[in-house]
């Protein structure tokens, strides 16, 4: 037996990747990329070239009756994308590359897979928090491509498959800056920081060290037919969360609060012109109670958090200023072991 992992050499896989591997597990990577990860040289990883939206080449993959198959595969809300380019972005990959890899399981004989999808499937909240019973009302394409792939994911569960969804927050953790860099441009230069709303709402975190976690908890767990959440304990309010990271990082910028349906409509406005200064599935939520609730995770595979909000922002602007330093914001970074 073998762990599979689609995506594995991107932001979440490698971690998995690794952890699998410390605990002698055999994995197999099948990625559009292969970077210089150290986990490469092991004796128990191999590699195989495969891009997910090409049917012929997922099902090359080698893939066991016995083995376990991972979908980390996805594209992400960063970088931003004009409207009219965002189906074409988020659905090939996200909708059709998870239904080849399903396809290919199927084929394979194989009947264990984690596939995970995002928390913006809930769209606005309704009840907080949110457990997995909340709702469903995605409010742009990367929502709706992950949404109908957890439908596509119920249908494969009727043919016998199991499948384990996660719905994490925004990952955050080494490696990836996303939407959190032009925050620390702001902080960098002392520049005020306006928050959508009053800043009073929390905002919630998942460590990529987490998800790997969850991921590695499923197989364990024998591969539940369930979805679960991911995110952190205990969010703090989006103020609070600013203003340690300001005070951490001896900045003088401020926080400025703002009527949250104003700054919407005018970020709405520049988004109708093609020229998106955020994506509106964010801020369209952003003042918003969105607290997602892991209890599920936690009572049924036996998951915590180990990483808390504000630790994880200042790791990442401190990740962000060594780049920055060195001039190598914007690429990728080594990942080091937890």
């Amino acid at each position: 037996m073998k762990h599979v992992i689609f995506g594995g050499d991107g932001f979440v896989g490698r971690h998995l990747a690794e952890r699998l591997v410390n605990e002698g597990e055999q994995v197999l990577i099948a990625d559009i990329v292969k970077t210089d990860l150290p986990h490469y040289g092991h004796g128990r990883v191999g590699f195989v070239h495969c891009d997910v939206t090409d049917l012929d080449q997922v099902m090359k993959v080698d893939i066991g009756p016995e083995d376990m198959v991972y979908n980390m595969a996805a594209k992400m809300l960063s970088p931003l994308q004009v409207r009219a380019k965002r189906w074409k972005f988020f659905w090939p990959v996200n909708y059709y590359g998870a239904e080849n890899i399903m396809k290919a399981t199927a084929a394979s004989g194989a009947n264990r897979l984690v596939q995970f999808t995002t928390d913006m499937i809930y769209g606005h909240t309704v009840q907080s928090p949110q457990a997995e019973d909340h709702p469903v009302k995605p409010l742009g394409e990367y929502g709706k491509s992950k949404w109908a792939t957890e439908q596509l994911c119920h249908a494969y569960r009727e043919k016998g498959m199991r499948i384990s969804i996660f719905r994490p927050r925004l990952i955050i953790g080494p490696g990836r800056l996303g939407i959190l860099e032009k925050l620390f441009k702001l902080i960098d230069a002392n520049l005020p920081v306006p928050m959508i709303g009053s800043g009073k709402a929390p905002y919630q975190f998942i460590s990529v060290f987490d998800c790997a976690e969850a991921a590695r908890l499923a197989w364990k767990g024998g591969v539940p037919n369930e979805a679960y959440n991911l995110g952190s304990d205990n969010p703090p309010s989006v103020r609070q969360l600013l203003g340690g990271l300001i005070k951490h990082a001896g900045s003088k910028s401020i926080l400025i609060p703002t009527p949250g349906f104003a700054v919407k409509a005018t970020l709405a406005a520049f988004d109708a012109i093609n020229l998106p200064i955020m994506d509106p599935e964010q801020y369209l939520i952003a003042d918003e109670m969105c607290v997602r609730e892991t209890g599920k995770l936690k009572q049924e595979l036996g998951w915590k958090a180990q990483f808390n909000d504000g630790a994880m922002l200042i790791a990442a602007y401190d990740e962000y200023r060594a780049k920055k330093s060195k001039g190598t914001v914007g690429t990728p970074a080594a990942l080091p072991a937890e």
